[in-house]
């Protein structure tokens, strides 16, 4: 603890802080321009997040092929037929007549359970489970535990990989397995081998049970496959739900329908806008911040300098002192310029008609301060896909031998992206690995030996004061002593 003063009747502690707030003003200063380096890298890696944003929508978009073959497909009566297309779907009109559904197998028991029935031993079931197509059998345990109620048994089931859903009927007294897929092959087969699975469903209820053979025999009701006509072609299936030519048809009832495939224009069209619009906002929110003013007399404010602000004055300084981080900044701004370029591009289409943006109603508008923002002309848009959209998807998605407008922006969006993780680095780097960090390092490095000098200094004058205060002490006493000397005398 540091008093000074006594001597001296001065305020020691005031005047050392008060020298050491102006000896504080070159370390205030590095602690400013860090702060301003932190916000320029933030700012940066929220433009490399908007970059990616719309990388990724152009990706799962306007770059895929199969955005520009979407279909839609219609029933005449989709209570008895319903159905989806997928982008090889020829556009065509089918009528399919549903006389049988798929429906699963089932097994009942024959018997009856005793009163309270709990599973009377620890049994491992085992059974052998073919599925309702009969494509796949598979080995499935179930481990009962003694004391099981009927309900603990039945969820056992449930959830044991047979692939079943069972339950128990008490007003019936019946224990009901039913198998989740439909088709006629399905079969559940016990397999014993002295594990006393036979001897279990028989307790159960299903007295026909036995080694080798079906959980059921007269308690089970075979599953059906689904028999209908397609354009007059008699045909089964074992469930309800097949693909045939890339429409997928999903069978509800008896009775007839007929399912129409055509070009879903509005969902290609629906892409197209939302890429322009992602684009759009992309390229203002860039523009605005390349834009922004730099208030150079709003520095950041150092701790001190906080504390005599009000919460919405330091908010308001705050806002001026983050503007204009990336100002006229040349990555930004080149990155804006490719990507312009990009949108005029002409591509080989194969078709001279459609061959550049602006020919299938997409141009840039014609106000300045929207600086390259586009526009659509829908009604062309429509024009074009209706005329030639393998020409309208080649000028986004490109060929095997030409790179269409998503790649060539994709290309132009990954390299600014790489040109400012070198400047700003990513979330997952380290200082060392970009331009900002490093600079960050060397600033810590001087903020840290600038601290270590301010205490040898504020220790100097501690010691000088300290000092002072002796001196001026000596002096007191020793007039004190003259004055006593010269009172002696008299």
């Amino acid at each position: 603890m540091r008093i000074g003063g006594l001597a001296s009747g001065m305020d020691i502690d005031s005047l050392v802080k008060d020298l050491m707030r102006a000896e504080r003003i070159p370390l205030d200063k590095l602690a400013q321009k860090k702060t301003t380096l932190e916000w320029q890298r933030d700012d940066y890696r929220s433009m490399n997040r908007l970059l990616k944003d719309l990388d990724d929508l152009i990706f799962s978009g306007i770059n895929m092929q199969g955005s520009f073959s979407k279909k839609a497909v219609t029933s005449s009566n989709s209570s008895v037929v319903s159905a989806t297309a997928n982008g090889n779907a020829v556009n065509t009109t089918t009528n399919i007549d549903v006389s049988v559904l798929a429906k699963p197998a089932m097994w009942v028991t024959e018997g009856t359970l005793a009163e309270g029935y709990t599973a009377a031993a620890d049994v491992k079931l085992s059974f052998s489970v073919k599925s309702g197509d009969g494509s796949t059998t598979t080995t499935q345990t179930i481990d009962i535990v003694k004391g099981d109620s009927i309900d603990t048994i039945a969820s056992k089931f449930n959830s044991s990989g047979l692939g079943v859903t069972a339950f128990y009927d008490e007003q019936q007294d019946k224990f009901v397995i039913t198998k989740k897929d439909t088709g006629d092959q399905a079969s559940i087969i016990i397999n014993d081998s002295g594990s006393g699975t036979e001897t279990f469903m028989q307790s159960l209820g299903f007295t026909n049970a036995v080694t080798n053979g079906e959980i059921a025999t007269t308690g089970k009701k075979q599953g059906t496959l689904a028999e209908f006509t397609i354009n007059g072609y008699d045909t089964k299936r074992a469930t309800n739900s097949f693909t045939i030519s890339g429409v997928t048809y999903n069978l509800q009832q008896k009775g007839s329908a007929n399912i129409s495939v055509s070009s879903d224009t509005n969902a290609t069209v629906d892409i197209i806008k939302g890429f322009v619009d992602k684009y759009n906002e992309t390229i203002e929110t860039i523009n605005k911040k390349t834009s922004e003013t730099r208030y150079r007399d709003f520095p950041p404010l150092t701790d001190e300098q906080r504390k005599d602000l009000s919460e919405k004055e330091a908010e308001l300084w705050d806002e001026k002192a983050k503007s204009g981080m990336l100002r006229r900044d040349s990555i930004l701004s080149s990155g804006l310029n490719a990507m312009r370029q990009d949108m005029y591009s002409t591509i080989n289409t194969g078709d001279t008609k459609y061959d550049q943006l602006s020919e299938i109603g997409i141009t840039t508008t014609s106000i300045y301060q929207d600086k390259g923002k586009l526009e659509i002309d829908e009604t062309k848009l429509r024009e074009a896909l209706a005329t030639n959209p393998d020409a309208v998807m080649k000028l986004f998605t490109g060929t095997d031998a030409v790179d269409g407008v998503a790649k060539k922006l994709r290309e132009t969006i990954e390299g600014t992206k790489k040109k400012i993780e070198s400047k700003a680095g990513n979330a997952g780097g380290t200082n060392a690995t970009y331009t900002l960090g490093r600079e960050l390092t060397d600033v810590d490095k001087r903020i840290s030996a600038f601290e270590d000098r301010l205490v040898q200094v504020e220790n100097r004058y501690w010691r000088q004061f300290s000092a002072m205060e002796q001196a001026i002490q000596r002096s007191n006493q020793q007039s004190m002593y003259l004055m006593q000397q010269f009172g002696g005398g008299q």
